[in-house]
C-alpha cells in the first residue's frame, strides 16, 4: 500500500532471513549483541537491556541513534525499534528469533519498516543484512570451536 501527502509516499520494507548457526544457542545469542559485517567497521554499540541505545558511537558525544532495545530474552529473542541506518521519517522493527535445531541454532532475522523509505536502500537492504548475518554465523561458529 503506498499512500501520497503533499507528493511523499509512504513505503513499507519486509525483509526475512534464516540461518542455521553449527552453534549453540548462548553463543549465537551472546554474538548477535556484537556488530558484525558492515556494522562493525561503523563502531556500532548495543545497550542490552529494555530501553538500551542501539547507535553509532562516532565519539565526542556525536553519533547516530539506530534504535532502543524494545524486547531482550535471552537466549531466544531480540527485537529493536527506531530508524535504523535511515535519517529521514521511517520507523523499523528488527526482530532476532533463535530455536534450538539439529546440529546448531536457528536464527530468524526480520526487518521489517514503514516511512518515506528511500528506493536505493529497498534495492540494498536485503544484501547488506544477509551479509551480516554471514558474518555473525562465521563469528559464532567460530566461538563454538
Amino acid at each position: 500500500m503506498i499512500a501520497e501527502e503533499n507528493g511523499s509516499k509512504i513505503k513499507t520494507l519486509h525483509v526475512v532471513k534464516e540461518v542455521l548457526i553449527a552453534s549453540p544457542m548462548e553463543i549465537v545469542f551472546e554474538t548477535v549483541l556484537e556488530p558484525h559485517g558492515p556494522l562493525k567497521d561503523m563502531n556500532m554499540k548495543l545497550e542490552p537491556w529494555p530501553g538500551g541505545r542501539w547507535f553509532r558511537d562516532l565519539g565526542n558525544n556525536t553519533g547516530h541513534l539506530w534504535g532502543h532495545v524494545q524486547v531482550i530474552k535471552p537466549p531466544k529473542l531480540l527485537e529493536l525499534v527506531g530508524p535504523t541506518m535511515m535519517s529521514y521519517p521511517v520507523a523499523s522493527h528488527i526482530q532476532y528469533r533463535l530455536t534450538e535445531q539439529p546440529g546448531g541454532t536457528l536464527l530468524k532475522f526480520t526487518h521489517q519498516a514503514f516511512g518515506l523509505i528511500e528506493p536505493e536502500l529497498q534495492q540494498n537492504v536485503s544484501k547488506g543484512w544477509g551479509e551480516m548475518l554471514e558474518q555473525l554465523r562465521m563469528a559464532a561458529e567460530k566461538k563454538k570451536g
